[in-house]
């Protein structure tokens, strides 16, 4: 039986290119864990993109053994009814922030001014692989090494291995660069 996953909430924002080209990101958060599923991005976010988007994410949270009954989302005109329909026919509701209600999507909007703060305004973007690789790296890092106040100064996914206390040979602390040494990750030597 797959473990509950709580009640994540879906949305975009934009990243300009160097050559002043906007691309949209569609994500997932979280809000028991705020683990983030990058879900897309596009320079044309379509009727048709964002239903194979809303898709593969179904099937990779399906694949996870995740599962959740409902999906919060803005009314941002993006979100049309065949996205609607594909976590409808995943036994998924969809709830709808009010009008007006910023502060009902916190979350995730909090994780855009993170994300931004951290990581995309050190970068410049050429284009929207280059986007998905940072996007990417910077997920891995928020996902498994970055501490949350929300979760008790914990990571969205613990590592499977407990880390070893101590002192001795084993005690000993190295760093990791992440993104090319924009983010500092410090582990146990092993």
């Amino acid at each position: 039986m797959p473990r509950p996953l709580g009640c994540p909430a879906a949305t975009f924002f934009t990243v300009e290119t160097v050559g002043l080209t906007r691309l949209y990101v569609l994500f997932v958060v979280e809000l028991n864990r705020r683990r983030v599923h990058l879900a897309g991005i596009t320079a044309r976010p379509g009727c048709g993109w964002v239903t194979q988007a809303a898709r593969n994410l179904v099937m990779d949270l399906d694949e996870d053994g995740h599962r959740f009954r409902f999906l919060i989302r803005d009314r941002d005109a993006k979100f049309t009814g065949m996205f609607d329909a594909v976590f409808t026919a995943a036994g998924i509701e969809i709830l709808k922030i009010p009008p007006r209600a910023p502060r009902a999507h916190a979350f995730a909007k909090r994780w855009v001014r993170t994300v931004r703060a951290e990581c995309l305004d050190w970068t410049l973007i050429w284009n929207r692989r280059h986007l998905d690789r940072v996007l990417t790296a910077y997920l891995a890092h928020d996902n498994t090494a970055r501490p949350h106040r929300g979760v008790d100064l914990d990571v969205p996914l613990p590592a499977s291995t407990p880390i070893a206390v101590g002192l001795g040979p084993a005690g000993r602390i190295e760093r990791v660069d992440v993104l090319g040494g924009l983010i500092h990750e410090y582990r146990r030597a092993a």
